[in-house]
């Protein structure tokens, strides 16, 4: 195992960790607006694990996945937070 696969490894390992714990700051958010920025993190890490796991295996391809991913969670949390600021209603 070379050095940088272990790096890669050992960020992998780091980033679930993050995802956990922020997973866990997500279910102990005190507003709804704490719990949608939750989601957004957990949504940037698992774009940064894809990513480090795409560089890892060597499959290029995992980083268009990665980028499709990181669209749809943005789109995910604009139209969420346009959702919840104009109360669920149609205007």
């Amino acid at each position: 195992m070379t050095t940088l696969q272990t790096f890669l490894l050992i960020t992998l390992l780091l980033l679930v960790l993050a995802m956990i714990l922020s997973f866990v700051q997500l279910v102990r958010g005190k507003t709804l607006w704490d719990r949608i920025l939750m989601l957004n993190l957990i949504s940037a890490k698992v774009i940064l694990f894809i990513a480090v796991y795409a560089i890892y295996m060597e499959r290029v391809v995992l980083l268009d996945i990665a980028i499709s991913y990181g669209i749809i969670g943005f789109l995910t949390m604009t139209l969420l937070s346009k959702f919840i600021m104009t109360g669920g209603r149609e205007k």
